[in-house]
């Protein structure tokens, strides 16, 4: 193993929380679980990868206990006696291999559309109201409304926690409820939880707070954000490193341990006049520990795939990311749609046998392996 791969496979320690490698397995939703609870099937999947070099596991994003969290079918919830019983054997089966798991606590908010499981009748829910045809689409969330869902959030954590979690990660990003509020355009409220973005950073603060009080000081919550947007891609909520710093202090200070800097491509900059990309900045900001993640070990990112449907994403070089980790910019790496087609890409990374990385297509995302 080379000096500069070996970064990757290093122990991380943090707290409680110890990992055998640096390599994480970013959360990507599979809809496999049918009624919402992760059977055997599910249990496998994430085995393997633990079994193979994964440090830790981002399970894909589970919804929380609200009427109104999940937007899409067959995704596992974080709720429920049978759900959760089935979230154990996941984590036990990890646990075996030597890895760590956290899930990602999810509530999908005004995206989630009429019809939807497991109530077709509850629409959307958001920080604005949204009427289409005299039709309310999306429900105002009412302050009875976001303390619900805070409380839902804090139980998820908490029964996280008595099933053997090694964390929990909180959905703040790509356009889901918390984002929503953060976001200028679909967040028009006038109340506490609306105006700059220092008001519009209440709603997640408040949440952060609430997990933090349900499992304890010792407990990792990692939180992911995003710039971007499944709405609008070249949206920014900041546009210099000084806004990150007052966006992301208080978001720290409620109880944040690690920050998920989620970007579409790790390697391009966040801002002007510096190579450093939002995990670098975040870390250099707040003084704690990030992970990166955006088209790690592949030639195209994931967008591609959704248009191209036939274009098959080969294997590319991570030179520029194990410089950057070696510099230590961020801590961990997280690897995406690489890990989802391929169990044994850390192994192969690892045993220097790139070649035998398999690509990635569309295909992949209908398989379960």
């Amino acid at each position: 193993m080379s000096a500069p791969v070996q970064a990757l496979f290093e122990p991380f320690r943090l707290g409680n929380l110890e990992l055998p490698t640096r390599v994480v397995m970013a959360p990507m939703t599979r809809s496999f679980s049918p009624g919402g609870v992760p059977n055997a099937k599910v249990v496998e999947y994430y085995r393997r990868r633990a079994a193979a070099g994964v440090g830790l596991i981002v399970t894909e994003g589970t919804t929380v206990g609200h009427k109104a969290a999940n937007g899409y079918p067959n995704v596992p919830r974080f709720y429920g006696d049978d759900a959760l019983a089935g979230w154990k054997q996941v984590v036990d089966a990890v646990h075996a291999e030597g890895g760590k798991i956290v899930p990602q606590l999810w509530h999908v908010g005004n995206v989630r559309k009429a019809g939807t499981e497991p109530d077709a009748s509850v629409p959307g829910y958001g920080p604005s109201e949204k009427v289409k045809d005299g039709n309310v689409i999306v429900h105002g969330m009412t302050k009875d409304d976001i303390a619900e869902v805070i409380a839902a959030f804090a139980q998820a954590a908490r029964d996280a926690k008595a099933i053997g979690m090694d964390g929990v990660e909180i959905h703040g990003a790509h356009g889901y409820l918390i984002d929503q509020f953060f976001w200028e355009g679909s967040n028009k409220r006038t109340d506490e939880y609306g105006g700059d973005l220092a008001q519009r950073s209440r709603f997640a603060i408040e949440l952060i707070q609430a997990v933090r009080a349900a499992v304890g000081p010792d407990f990792p919550i990692i939180f992911r954000f995003s710039q971007w947007k499944q709405q609008d891609y070249t949206a920014r909520l900041v546009q210099t490193p000084e806004e990150l710093g007052a966006f992301l202090k208080p978001l720290s200070d409620a109880g944040v341990d690690i920050f998920h800097c989620s970007t579409r491509r790790f390697w391009e900059p966040e801002f002007e006049g510096s190579d450093l990309n939002l995990a670098g900045w975040t870390r250099q900001l707040t003084g704690k520990p990030t992970i990166t993640v955006g088209s790690v070990g592949l030639d195209g990112e994931f967008l591609q795939f959704m248009v191209n449907t036939d274009k098959v994403a080969q294997p590319a070089s991570i030179e520029n990311l194990l410089e950057r980790l070696n510099k230590q910019e961020f801590d961990l790496v997280a690897v995406g749609r690489a890990l989802l087609v391929d169990p044994d890409w850390a192994v192969k990374v690892r045993d220097s046998r790139e070649q035998d990385i398999l690509p990635f297509s569309r295909e992949a995302l209908m398989t379960l392996v």
